[in-house]
């Protein structure tokens, strides 16, 4: 029951605060935690609560939440030069050297990048590049965009008519031209008797089947998250990514890899597509680009796509897109400081060291009966949970929610996907912290399927 005062933060956030992805009957029976401090993986809120974060906020605190380097790169910049754009010809020394550092760390040997304020819109950005470029290049009709069921490409109307997610319907969405193929999840999209290579013939396929359908002259990109995140933690089947690759190269369709949550080291490489072996014609990266010190997002091409943008860009002599804070100062000095933090200073070892030792602990958390499946690689993880073999739990239950909200309880953020709950800790999580994560984890579970079952 809630029972804030009148006065209180709580009562306040309530008042005045609308919630985005929140379960509202949830904040009617237990309020709002309104938090104020961090302290390397764990937050506290206003009643002095402590909880390990194990969803890094939201997937992007991969360096906790009180990194000194970060917070120390970000007041530097703000004491030299706090803030500009990057319009008419003019951009900060930071903007430059993160372009430079970026390209340098992606699989390309050369490309641009454009920022923009977050990963929605990057997809957005990316987006509009395409439509641009199509028209520049005689064929204003390939404006079509291909994505997967479950997957999640942010919240503008553009990018939420990429992300195939039902509740997007209350919005009219998506928009016309978005078309959604089959959600790459095999154990539960997986036909009877059908093995996970065939799994992934069948995927390409109809990738095939669609792109004859629509006309490969009507499609101007794939989307796809190396591994789906807010769908629920699903990695790619078997040789998932060369399949699709193979039919989209057969009918000239760019790759663009979202890896607004997979890049710089969740899956334990700096990006998800080095970890799956494959090569894009575009990345979209936020999130731990700037590991949530600052908000930002990039559209960073390659060298095909960067060649063909800069030919649609010549007869009209400018690219017509931006946004204010578009490469801003402060935030490519954070996000510079963000990519040594992850590459030279440790972090991406520590998933790599950590990894293992997290999917075991998951692993015996997971030999509940009422989990389905375990899946994840790296720092991101779901457990599925059921009502027995593969049957989910009634809706009216929300499960997950219930696990979510015991965890709270118990000291533990972590985040309910439909029938899932999905842990992505920061990176810098000691044994000692993942132990407490899955101390709590399972005791969680464990309360609430003895309420339910």
């Amino acid at each position: 029951m809630n029972t804030h005062a009148h006065n209180s933060w709580e009562a306040r956030a309530e008042e005045y605060s609308l919630y985005g992805f929140t379960d509202l009957p949830s904040i009617r029976d237990r309020g709002t935690v309104v938090v104020t401090h961090g302290e390397g993986p764990y937050i506290f809120d206003t009643n002095g609560k402590k909880y390990l974060d194990s969803n890094s906020g939201l997937w992007n605190m991969v360096a906790g939440f009180d990194h000194k380097g970060l917070a120390e790169a970000a007041k530097a910049q703000y004491d030299r030069f706090p803030g500009y754009h990057a319009f008419f010809g003019r951009m900060s020394d930071q903007t430059v050297a993160l372009s430079e550092r970026l390209i340098d760390v992606s699989p390309w040997d050369r490309g641009k990048v454009f920022y923009t304020n977050s990963g929605s819109e990057a997809n957005d950005t990316m987006v509009k590049m395409l439509w641009f470029m199509g028209r520049a290049e005689g064929t204003p009709h390939k404006r079509k965009i291909l994505t997967r069921g479950n997957a999640y490409h942010g919240v503008t109307a553009v990018s939420a008519s990429m992300t195939a997610k039902p509740y997007n319907e209350v919005f009219g969405l998506p928009l016309d031209g978005f078309i959604h193929l089959t959600c790459p999840h095999y154990w539960r999209e997986g036909a009877e008797g059908e093995s996970e290579a065939e799994f992934t013939q069948r995927l390409a396929a109809e990738l095939d089947d669609v792109i004859t359908r629509e006309g490969a002259d009507t499609i101007a990109g794939f989307f796809a998250e190396p591994v789906l995140g807010a769908g629920g933690v699903i990695p790619p089947p078997e040789g998932y990514f060369q399949a699709m690759q193979a039919v989209l190269r057969k009918h000239d369709i760019p790759l663009i890899s979202d890896e607004v949550i997979c890049g710089f080291g969740r899956t334990g490489n700096v990006w998800g597509c080095e970890t799956y072996d494959f090569i894009p014609d575009a990345i979209i990266s936020s999130k731990a680009l700037t590991a949530g010190y600052f908000p930002m997002g990039a559209v960073m091409l390659g060298p095909e796509m960067t060649d063909r943008l800069q030919s649609a860009i010549d007869p009209i002599e400018e690219f017509p897109h931006g946004f204010t804070a578009s490469g801003h100062p402060v935030g490519c000095a954070v996000a510079l400081k963000a990519i040594d933090v992850v590459l030279e200073e440790g972090l991406l070892d520590m998933v790599r060291a950590g990894a293992g030792r997290m999917e075991a602990g998951l692993a015996e958390i997971a030999k509940h009966p009422n989990i389905g499946e375990l899946r994840g690689i790296g720092y991101m993880w779901a457990l599925e949970a059921v009502r027995e073999g593969k049957v989910p739990f009634e809706s009216e239950l929300s499960v997950s929610e219930r696990i979510a909200n015991t965890c709270t309880d118990h000291g533990l953020i972590c985040r309910p996907l439909g029938q899932s709950v999905v842990l992505c800790p920061p990176f810098t999580l000691t044994d000692g912290q993942m132990d407490e994560m899955f101390e709590k984890l399972d005791g969680a579970l464990r309360q609430v399927f003895s309420d339910i079952a």
